[in-house]
């Protein structure tokens, strides 16, 4: 009998195969090392995630560099960490209002950096919520 697939968070159906793959087998190692497929591997297999993409709408997209997108993600370690939600906070202030025109941010050409970040968490946010619904 096949091994069971583990579900996968609707954002990441919504993504590239590759993220998918990563995502599955991060928490498939993060569950055989915490004892299942808890919050605890969930958490293993979304930084992993969040290394090589970052959350625009209502999926994940590859980021040209690899590494953590925040200083949450940069933390690692056991425990929660503060993060942004999968934008890469990281990125540069032009990456990031290239995000925000995608995703339609009023006002973004006035924001700093760490405004484009939180309106793009936002607009993440709303993005996956109204694909939940379709």
């Amino acid at each position: 009998m096949p091994e069971k697939q583990p579900d996968l968070p609707s954002t990441i159906e919504r993504s590239d195969e590759h993220a998918q793959a990563l995502f599955r087998e991060t928490l498939k190692s993060a569950a055989g090392t915490y004892g299942g497929d808890g919050e605890r591997a969930r958490r293993t297999a979304f930084a992993s995630l969040k290394h090589e993409y970052e959350k625009v709408g209502d999926h994940w997209e590859r980021k040209a560099e690899n590494g953590p997108s925040d200083a949450g993600a940069a933390q690692g370690g056991p425990g929660r960490h503060d993060t942004k939600g999968g934008v890469d906070a990281n990125a540069s202030k032009a990456h990031l209002l290239e995000v925000a025109r995608r995703l339609d941010v009023r006002g973004r050409s006035s924001m700093t950096k760490d405004e484009l970040v939180d309106a793009i968490q936002k607009a993440n946010a709303t993005a996956t919520r109204k694909a939940r619904e379709d």
